[in-house]
């Protein structure tokens, strides 16, 4: 539906009215959901007795478009560590020329995008209610050692604890008044996990409660100053540490497009487009859009500074006439 050419080479989809199958990224109008079949290849959709769509060509596919289209295959059917060459003999191109085209096409080199689809494929496992062992196995880990060493900075606790929905996890928390109104500032012992805005304390602590509702939740406004301050400082405009510890869970693509947020100098904007095109991903503006409406630490990964295209300020979960006075903070301080 999002006619993304970085998936044209991975399958075909073929429309029972037409006879006609095409490449994922085909501009032609799209069908009705019940009158489309998806194929893995050209091959199978003929097969089948579909031809191929005159408009998006689908059987011309770039040497390039094929090569990572085979070693992203490859990947997301490995039950084992691919090695590059590995990879790069079955795509038929060299280690060089796979590494450099498969970053550009995915925002990843293939060592990373492996990594990526492991630790999914055990959060999968596990909140389908898996065992650790059998997650972490199913996974490809070889093991446990090995998933505990990622756990703490891809799921953002133990693998036992985000099976059990954040259970046993510890997370203190403070309200604040700030410029913008109330303020929340959570984090566990490993780092900040929430900054969020709101009318009041008692409707941020039940937001709060409601979003980790498995751990232990407890008011700490002294000991959690060490957070609330760099906070307060942010909202005035002032610079965020980049040392700040924080606590969040993300996926690949979300910490890709938290970390180029963390790299906007203060004061200045960036596109949604912007922000895609910089982590390589130029085709998932509404991804990169999600990711930013779906930032758990407002004002330190700083969302407030991208905009649409036009310069407009819509989009911002804690209300456009914060984001607004924040840009008028960062550039009043400068």
């Amino acid at each position: 539906m999002d006619r993304d050419a970085r998936q044209d080479g991975r399958f075909v989809f073929a429309v029972r009215t037409t006879g006609v199958y095409c490449r994922p990224s085909c501009p032609s109008r799209r069908p009705r959901r019940e009158s489309v079949e998806f194929f893995a290849d050209p091959k199978q959709a003929e097969r089948a007795g579909y031809r191929p769509c005159l408009r998006c060509k689908p059987t011309q596919l770039s040497t390039q478009v094929r090569a990572v289209a085979k070693a992203r295959q490859l990947l997301d059917n490995a039950e084992r560590i691919l090695t590059l060459a590995e990879l790069s003999a079955a795509a038929g191109v060299s280690p060089f020329y796979l590494q450099r085209i498969f970053k550009r096409a995915t925002g990843l080199s293939p060592r990373e995008y492996q990594a990526a689809r492991r630790m999914s494929d055990v959060k999968q496992g596990l909140r389908k209610g898996a065992d650790v062992t059998t997650a972490l196995y199913d996974a490809g880990f070889g093991s446990s050692s090995r998933l505990y060493e990622k756990s703490t900075q891809e799921l953002g606790m133990t693998p036992g604890t985000y099976r059990r929905g954040g259970k046993q996890e510890h997370i203190s928390y403070a309200v604040a008044r700030s410029l913008l109104g109330h303020v929340l500032v959570a984090a566990t012992g490993r780092g900040l996990c929430a900054v969020r805005f709101g009318e009041n304390a008692g409707e941020l602590e039940r937001g709060l409660r409601q979003e980790f509702h498995a751990a232990t939740i407890v008011r700490d406004d002294e000991g959690l100053q060490p957070y609330v301050r760099p906070v307060l400082e942010a909202i005035r405009g002032e610079q965020v540490s980049a040392d700040l510890p924080l606590d969040v869970r993300a996926t690949v693509f979300q910490k890709k497009v938290w970390d180029a947020l963390r790299r906007i100098p203060r004061g200045e904007t960036r596109s949604y487009s912007d922000v895609a095109r910089e982590i390589g991903e130029a085709g998932s503006v509404r991804a990169v859009a999600r990711a930013c409406a779906t930032n758990p630490v407002a004002i330190v990964v700083p969302c407030h500074r991208v905009v649409r295209s036009d310069g407009e300020l819509a989009g911002y979960r804690w209300g456009v006439e914060r984001k607004a006075k924040l840009l008028e903070q960062e550039r009043r301080n400068l």
